[in-house]
């Protein structure tokens, strides 16, 4: 797949933000969704969040990533939280490498990386910064099959 990058920036969180992550401190930048990054990946995988006290955020833009530095062979682990749009929590989602790519491309000076999405389910995937666009690939699983008649 191929996306515009969206690199985060600063900002001033809600003050509700960290709380409902159970979080006491982390960087939040933003892009289309917040985006909290911690020290080390066990964070990410141990989160339990409020997913009520996260659904009454109205960040006006989409949910909320949380990420660390990976290790061994992944540069970067997440997980994405939208419950304000009906989504708990997504197992795996290319578009949010939209936003982390640059992120850690900058911070880790490299511009081919693998990212882990550490959700229940999980999923792995290769991001390539190229230029304003991230080329995202990896292995896809069937969660739906049906049939259309028009």
């Amino acid at each position: 797949m191929d996306f515009p990058a969206r690199p985060p920036v600063p900002c001033e969180p809600p003050v509700e933000l960290l709380p409902a992550l159970g979080l006491q401190s982390a960087l939040v930048m933003r892009s289309r969704d917040y985006l909290v990054v911690v020290d080390r990946p066990e964070q990410v995988r141990g989160l339990s969040p409020d997913i009520r006290a996260l659904a009454k955020l109205d960040n006006g833009i989409g949910g909320t990533i949380v990420t660390a530095p990976g290790k061994g062979n992944v540069d970067y682990v997440s997980r994405f939280f939208a419950p304000a749009v009906g989504i708990d929590e997504d197992p795996a989602t290319g578009s949010i490498n939209c936003i982390l790519a640059p992120y850690w491309a900058e911070r880790l000076g490299k511009r081919i990386l693998h990212a882990h999405q550490a959700s229940a389910r999980g999923g792995d995937l290769r991001c390539e910064i190229a230029g304003n666009r991230v080329k995202i690939a990896g292995k896809a699983r069937l969660y739906l099959h049906g049939t259309l008649e028009i």
